[in-house]
């Protein structure tokens, strides 16, 4: 069930529900994270091709922040949560301020200290996108040591395909913006989660949703 084509509607539309709810669930566990409400956009929810990720991104030369981490148990998938370096970053900002109590500017913070903060955010941004799977479910999962990389967005897609390609060649997007409380009017923070199923997870999916 590698060709996109080959998916019913039915099936699209009940695997797209479950971007939802796990986006839902992420940005729960983000506001709890960052002790301030978060609001999310309703996310859009895509199924595509493992090797045609770039054409639904953006600027392919734009500089991004990724979080990798693999999932084993019941449910076993690839997960990657991917922000714009400048979102990454004020994302760093809001956690180190929420610990510390003061604001410290981007520049003035070590890069490991950058890289700790943005791994513990991709974290729990997936670990709980996960949860909700495996609730639905009723499988346990145990995720691997996040991994992070900062690089251009075309370079770490690149290396999503031919990586987590050798795993499943099907890729569910989830796009979504939110707002946190607190912050100046307009200020958007945007997050994209790739969640790359193994073939026999993505039938066990399909099969609790009764779509298959």
């Amino acid at each position: 069930m590698a060709e996109i084509e080959l998916f019913s509607s039915l099936q699209l539309d009940a695997i797209r529900e479950v971007g939802n709810i796990g986006t839902g669930n992420a940005a729960t566990a983000l506001s709890g994270l960052l002790s301030r409400m978060i609001h999310m956009d309703v996310p859009k929810t895509e199924l595509v091709s493992i090797y045609e990720l770039a054409e639904h991104y953006g600027d392919p030369m734009q500089i991004v922040g990724a979080v990798f981490v693999r999932s084993s148990g019941g449910f076993q998938c690839s997960l990657i949560f991917i922000q714009p370096e400048e979102d990454a970053n004020f994302m760093v900002e809001l956690l180190l301020k929420q610990q510390f109590g003061t604001s410290i500017p981007i520049d003035e913070i070590p890069q490991e200290m950058i890289d700790s903060a943005l791994t513990e955010v991709g974290n729990i941004v997936l670990s709980s996108f996960l949860n909700a799977i495996n609730l639905l479910l009723g499988t346990q999962h145990q995720i691997s040591v996040p991994g992070v990389a900062h690089d251009m967005l075309s370079s770490i897609l690149d290396v999503v395909a031919s990586i987590y390609g050798q795993m499943g060649e099907t890729a569910l997007l989830v796009n979504t913006e939110l707002s946190v409380e607190g912050l100046e009017e307009g200020r958007r923070i945007s997050g994209h989660i790739i969640l790359i199923p193994d073939p026999d997870s993505l039938e066990l999916l399909l099969r609790k949703l009764k779509v298959m």
